[in-house]
This record gives C-alpha cells, structure tokens and sequence, in this order.
C-alpha cells in the first residue's frame, strides 16, 4: 500500500495535507453526515490519524482497466 500521508502522524483541521482529500468546509459537512473520514474529537480539536487517512484513500483506490472486472 503506498502511504499518501505519514502513518505515524496526527494532522488537524488547518493542515494543508487535508486538502488533497477535501476542503475544511466539506470534512466538516462529512462529520455532521456521519460520512467519511475517522476522526477523534477532543474538546473542540479534530484529529485524523495518518493511518486512518492512507487506509480511507487506499479503500478508493481506481485502477484503469479494472473497473468492473
């Protein structure tokens, strides 16, 4: 699996690795949706996991020629 993000590092809202998956405004639709990223919330602060982020990027990973095979 190749690792977009570190594995060993926590990223909160404001880190500019966050948007290769979406803006603050859309993680933040997600989290009220019950949709997308695992997150930890602890008091006001929202942490994501790298582990978390490569695994969630990894699960939507499209290879050309695979595509309904």
């Amino acid at each position: 699996m190749t690792t977009l993000f570190d594995q060993n590092r926590n990223y909160v809202l404001g880190d500019d690795e966050l948007n290769l998956i979406a803006d603050r405004d859309k993680l933040a639709q997600w989290r009220h949706k019950c949709f997308g990223l695992a997150y930890y919330k602890l008091g006001r602060k929202i942490i994501y996991r790298g582990s978390d982020l490569n695994a969630w990027a990894e699960a939507r990973k499209t290879e050309p020629g695979k595509v309904g095979s």
